[in-house]
């Protein structure tokens, strides 16, 4: 639709420029940064001859962002450079146009760069201040950027449990704004967060969740990310699980130009080669073949167990909701867990006990 609309803007100006700057944000999203880079500098002429503040910074700072995607998937420090340099500009245009919110999500960016160079001290320190800015005008969306920002850094500075709040806190304002592309970005980085506490299950979930969520407004890229990641993050994926996830992350990524993502697929790739079991001996080949006593219900309690264990997860160890998502009453579920899989006792959340009323009759 924006290609049509540029072949129809023939002439120089404002309109035309931001269909050009909507352009590039698309194919960023689908991280074909090398096709962004190209268009706004083939378009360079036409952002300089503008007169408004506003769209010509607008052009510094997605210069900006390209500049820092191709440093993290090329490993160009040059590149954060420039980026910083882009953004030195965009500030300086937004200053002249008086325009506060796009000077903090100026200063949004510069976090993020300045976290890529490992300073993150400094860049809390600007996303800090980015989030103040913001709050005065009670952007919700904006804030929840910013926090996906910090969650970024707090992962990167080895403090996955404050970046799973901030994470989270993101995805809930995502959510209620109904921007659910960026909803799915936030998961991602709640899931590395969850993953990295060791809270394997609750990971899974959200990863499953952002690819859900992805797909839902035709984000290809943003599932294939979310697969990739949960590879990547989570040990103890079931062989079919890790192929499946490498199957989609390859087929939804095929048409990124990222190189960072493709040395990721194929790491992935050596971890789903390395799932996959050795030659068995023919006696062990003959015994999975052959039908055992009990088989069968063993394997009716492993699915259950297991179910039993995701419902859990998603309900953060609440068996009342557990039980709610499972379709059974909590009594029900509670007399499960404790006849037939006394491993997921550990699973639940601790056991409140009801305080025993004055009225009822004590023991003679």
């Amino acid at each position: 639709m924006l290609r049509e609309a540029l072949q129809r803007l023939t002439t120089p100006g404002k309109t035309r420029a931001r269909a050009l700057l909507k352009l590039t944000t698309i194919e960023c999203s689908a991280a074909r940064y090398e096709e962004a880079l190209h268009i706004l500098i083939e378009n360079a002429s036409l952002f300089q001859k503008l007169t408004s503040h506003s769209t010509k910074g607008s052009y510094h700072s997605e210069l900006a962002i390209i500049f820092r995607h191709l440093a993290n998937s090329e490993r160009r420090e040059d590149y954060l450079r420039r980026a910083i340099g882009e953004l030195e500009k965009a500030d300086h245009e937004f200053k002249l146009a008086r325009s506060i919110v796009y000077r903090a999500d100026v200063k949004n960016n510069i976090g993020l760069i300045l976290f890529n160079l490992s300073r993150f001290k400094e860049a809390h320190k600007y996303l800090d201040e980015a989030r103040r800015l913001t709050a005065r005008f009670k952007d919700k969306a904006r804030i929840a950027q910013i926090d996906e920002s910090s969650a970024q850094v707090f992962i990167a500075e080895g403090k996955p449990k404050e970046a799973e709040a901030v994470a989270r806190r993101a995805v809930s304002a995502f959510a209620k704004g109904g921007h659910f592309c960026m909803m799915a970005e936030a998961l991602i980085t709640q899931g590395i967060a969850l993953a990295r506490l060791g809270k394997t299950e609750s990971a899974h979930f959200i990863f499953q969740k952002a690819i859900q969520t992805a797909l839902r407004i035709d984000a290809p890229n943003i599932a294939g990310l979310a697969a990739l990641t949960m590879i990547e993050e989570i040990d103890h994926l079931s062989p079919t699980t890790l192929q499946a996830a490498y199957q989609q992350a390859r087929e939804w990524l095929s048409s990124s130009q990222s190189q960072d993502i493709k040395i990721r697929l194929a790491d992935a790739a050596g971890k789903v080669t390395a799932s996959v079991p050795g030659d068995l001996s023919s006696e062990q080949a003959t015994e999975i073949l052959l039908i055992k006593p009990g088989d069968l219900q063993q394997r009716v309690l492993a699915v259950e167990c297991e179910t039993i264990r995701r419902a859990l997860a998603q309900a953060n160890g609440q068996v009342t909701h557990a039980a709610s998502l499972l379709g059974m009453s909590y009594q029900a579920l509670c007399y499960i867990i404790e006849a037939r899989h006394k491993d997921l006792l550990k699973e639940r959340s601790p056991v409140r006990r009801r305080r025993r009323s004055s009225r009822e009759p004590t023991e003679g």
